[in-house]
């Protein structure tokens, strides 16, 4: 009798596991590792989908209808700032994601975590294996270290007023306001001492040799009278680097940022153009 009720209890532990299986969500890859915990609320209308990588906050945008190969958006800090073209994108079928690494400076700790944060979206999510790349101010020290070591999963990238060079931001060694306090976290955050800060030679505006041999696409977008992030010592010191390896990007000029935020900030003059740049280089081909 005891061997019955074992083959039984057998029978419908398998029956139980099958069902569970099959019944796991269209575009989550098949894995044997239990998918994150997740909190869903609303995004301008679409389900925003909330777990922790490595634990630091992360969520994706849920579009209503996928487009073909599931491409997809990756905001690198401040995800809420100039988001128009996130709406599009979204509403055109990419999803958009997004992991918190904040105050890590584009580090090799925050490259991990992103790496992490990468798998978690192409393999237990089934997105696209190339992925447009978004920044924002210092988000851009994240965006192009992420690329550089990541060359094949990259689209595109498109910055907003872009950190490109540590040194600049928060490290005020040229011509911006720079910032004292953020600058002693930005050295903790790489365990450099000022001396080996000023002679690394990991920021993006180094990586144009490597960008340009990957032939990414690039558009920045900028305010010539931004003195928090100067596009001097940041995005026109990179473009200058990548024309000088015969690539180039493409640069959206604002001429006046407001006063309040020491021209950093300004509304967005060219939303479907950043539109256009990501559907055209982000968008999956159909097999």
């Amino acid at each position: 009798m005891n061997n019955t009720m074992n083959r039984t209890s057998l029978a419908a532990a398998v029956a139980f596991f099958s069902l569970a299986i099959l019944a796991a969500p269209a575009g989550f890859a098949q894995s044997t590792t239990a998918a994150p915990a997740e909190r869903k609320t609303q995004w301008n209308g679409y389900d925003q989908l909330h777990f922790q990588v490595a634990e630091r906050n992360a969520y994706v945008v849920v579009p209503k209808q996928a487009a073909p190969g599931n491409p997809w958006v990756w905001r690198a800090r401040f995800p809420g700032y100039h988001a128009e073209a996130d709406i599009q994108l979204v509403a055109n079928g990419f999803h958009i994601g997004y992991v918190d690494v904040a105050g890590m400076f584009g580090s090799p700790k925050a490259i991990e975590i992103g790496n992490q944060f990468y798998r978690q979206m192409t393999e237990k999510r089934g997105l696209a294996k190339r992925v447009a790349l978004e920044a924002v101010s210092r988000g851009g020290l994240f965006a192009y270290n992420w690329a550089v070591v990541n060359l094949d999963h990259v689209a595109c990238i498109y910055c907003d007023t872009p950190v490109c060079d540590f040194k600049s931001w928060p490290g005020g060694m040229g011509e911006g306001v720079g910032s004292a306090a953020t600058w002693q976290s930005c050295l903790a955050q790489y365990g450099f001492d000022e001396k080996q800060a000023a002679a690394f030679k990991g920021n993006p505006i180094d990586h144009a040799e490597k960008i340009a041999a990957a032939k990414i696409p690039l558009l920045h977008i900028v305010s010539e009278n931004d003195r928090v992030v100067p596009p001097k010592e940041n995005t026109y010191l990179l473009r200058e680097r990548l024309r000088a390896v015969g690539h180039d990007m493409e640069v959206i000029s604002v001429p006046m940022g407001t006063e309040k935020s020491s021209g950093h900030h300004f509304p967005h003059p060219a939303v479907d153009q950043v539109v256009a740049f990501i559907q055209q280089h982000a968008a999956v081909e159909a097999k």
